[in-house]
């Protein structure tokens, strides 16, 4: 027996020096794609700067020429001025929020193309027969991690440079004495932090490597669970999985010993200064200063300059660190460059909010030429969820002509949606060949079949997009497709507005539905597949999607919700327990005891 792979066979090793400096192009891109955003973001920062160089002035000038010389309006006024200030950054710090946003979403959006591109071009590769299942990873978790940081990177950065500056500035002006003695320290305690940065980043990998790892590991342990079982292998696999736990408990313990290190930075670079100005008092006060300048020299520290260093220790070493280990782990494995899809999508994945649909499946190799018509051909077709599992279907041979309509019934779990899915070329058989227009169904391009599951797939736009999004379709044979599906009571003024935004939150599973069908019935491809794609209209509403499929031309492969789809059918194909026959509804009654048990009392309406 061999063992299962745990980790989805990727050696632990480091990343090329090419990956690691197209980290950088991709960042600077990312700051310099939207000018207007980051020269708006400068000018609000500035604003959102000014209580950083006010404060220490504001609070000597109160001190010393309001109070101490007895004068408190004046005192008064100069905080009044400060609070000012307070006010006028909190307006700018909103603004400052919207400008980094304005700069970190279209960010996430080419991050997330760079991955989806990258786990294609893989599955269309010799090595990327199997699933990329880190690519799942990258999509998700990583994707957002990586927009999330960059904009907590970029806040950060932005905040430390223009309060540093105001706070230098206002010293200045104030006591360039309490600046020697503020500067030096807070300029070691940053260098000290910088210099601790690349440990952290090799950290911080390691760490997402160890978790994406024991991730994998555990996804590959739960998918086998039943052959684990049956092959008594529980010792086996609960030793590898236990090593991952192990791996990933220790690459956490390593980057917490690192981040230790910002403890010290704080230490030297935020609250050594206060030591250093309470220490010096006496020769500040030498040098003509008085008891306000100190006083404002330790607001400049504590108010301003520390915070900053520490919101820069946070960000860089948490933010900064964990942004670039994750752009390393994306953009080691996606494409330097994003390219388009040459095919369209076909398929209708389950309900989402933004963006266009996913590709159907995995790309297919290079493809052996395009179909010739819309016939399906199996021979000798076995498939098995697992390599110990029951076969789901065994050396099954099926013809389905050009512009036949085939209605697939059988109890739940005959393989019905596996038949569905192999046909479209989501899935490859164990042994046996598909065939779709005389072309292997797993090479055959996306526009040679549309499949619609259960679950359709709405996407947010407009209901023309969404509509025409496999077609060039007209207008007006939208509306006629629209009018001929019963599709015309998608909501108040969609069927006249085809240019109305769609919400896929508001629609029901009926309505998606039918936004799926109209969009597969006015596709080019030869060959549709429905998987229980009507389930959720009424029975009425079938009848009428079904017939008019029918009347469209090229085959239709109907998986049955209800039996009353094969009344429909020229052809009906029952699956039971991994055999299936084909024949019309008479023809089964008399010969399968299971279509018999299924029909029961259900006497079909005679087809026209």
């Amino acid at each position: 027996m061999k063992p299962l792979p745990l980790s989805g066979g990727r050696p632990a090793r480091s990343l090329p020096l090419s990956r690691r400096r197209a980290v950088r192009p991709l960042l600077r891109r990312a700051l310099l794609r939207r000018p207007y955003a980051l020269v708006r973001l400068c000018l609000w920062s500035v604003l959102e700067a000014a209580p950083a160089f006010l404060i220490g002035n504001a609070v000597a000038r109160a001190i010393e020429d309001g109070f101490v010389a007895e004068r408190p309006a004046t005192g008064l006024a100069w905080l009044a001025a400060l609070g000012c200030a307070w006010l006028v950054a909190a307006v700018a710090a909103r603004q400052v929020v919207l400008a980094v946003a304005a700069l970190a979403e279209p960010f996430r959006d080419d991050l997330l193309t760079r991955v989806v591109s990258g786990a294609l071009r893989h599955a269309g590769t010799p090595a990327g027969t199997a699933a990329d299942t880190a690519a799942v990873t990258r999509a998700g978790l990583q994707v957002e991690l990586a927009r999330d940081a960059f904009a907590a990177v970029v806040t950060t950065v932005r905040g430390f440079v223009f309060t540093v500056v105001s706070v230098v500035l206002g010293l200045l002006t104030l006591a360039p004495a309490a600046a020697l003695l503020v500067l030096p320290p807070f300029v070691a305690g940053l260098v000290l932090f910088l210099a601790s940065l690349p440990a952290l980043a090799r950290r911080q990998r390691d760490f997402l490597l160890a978790d994406e790892r024991l991730a994998e590991s555990m996804t590959a342990a739960a998918r086998g669970l039943r052959d684990i079982a049956a092959c008594g292998a529980e010792d086996h696999v609960g030793a590898g999985l236990a090593a991952r736990v192990d791996a990933q408990a220790s690459a956490a313990r390593g980057l917490a010993r690192v981040t230790a290190v910002r403890t010290v930075a704080l230490a030297v670079g935020a609250w050594l200064p206060v030591v250093l100005v309470l220490a010096g008092t006496p020769w500040l006060l030498g040098g003509g200063a008085g008891a306000g300048v100190v006083v404002g020299a330790l607001a400049y520290v504590t108010q301003s300059l520390a915070p900053a260093l520490n919101g820069l220790v946070q960000g860089l070493g948490v933010s900064g660190v964990s942004l670039v280990a994750t752009l390393r782990r994306i953009t080691a494995s996606a494409p330097d460059e994003p390219r388009a899809l040459e095919e369209p999508p076909t398929s209708d994945g389950p309900p989402t909010s933004d963006g266009p649909p996913a590709p159907e499946g995995a790309q297919a190799p290079a493809s052996l030429g395009s179909p010739r018509g819309g016939d399906v051909r199996l021979r000798g077709v076995s498939f098995a969820y697992g390599q110990h599992s029951s076969p789901v279907l065994d050396r099954l041979d099926l013809d389905i002509p050009q512009g036949d309509h085939l209605a697939v019934v059988g109890p739940s779990g005959a393989g019905k949606s596996t038949l569905a899915a192999l046909i479209s070329g989501l899935l490859r058989p164990d042994s046996g060949e598909i065939r779709v227009g005389g072309v292997p169904a797993d090479q055959a391009p996306p526009s040679a079949r549309v499949l619609i599951p259960q679950e359709a797939y709405v996407f947010r736009g407009t209901l023309h997009e969404n509509l025409a999004y496999l077609s060039d379709a007209t207008p007006g044979r939208i509306k006629a497709a629209m009018a001929l599906l019963g599709a015309t009571g998608l909501g108040a003024g969609l069927d006249a507005q085809l240019d109305a935004q769609l919400d896929p939150g508001a629609l029901s599973a009926g309505q998606r539905q039918l936004v799926a069908l109209v969009r597969a019935y006015l596709a080019p491809a030869p060959l549709v597949i429905l998987d229980e794609a009507t389930c959720h209209l009424d029975p009425a509403a079938e009848a009428r999607v079904e017939e008019a499929f029918a009347r469209r031309g090229g085959t239709l492969v109907v998986v049955a919700h209800r039996l009353t789809s094969a009344a429909r059918a020229r052809r009906i194909l029952l699956m039971d327990a991994g055999r299936a026959v084909a024949g019309t509804h008479d023809e089964l009654v008399r010969v399968s005891p299971t279509y018999a048990d299924l029909a029961g009392h259900w006497h079909p309406e005679p087809v026209s």
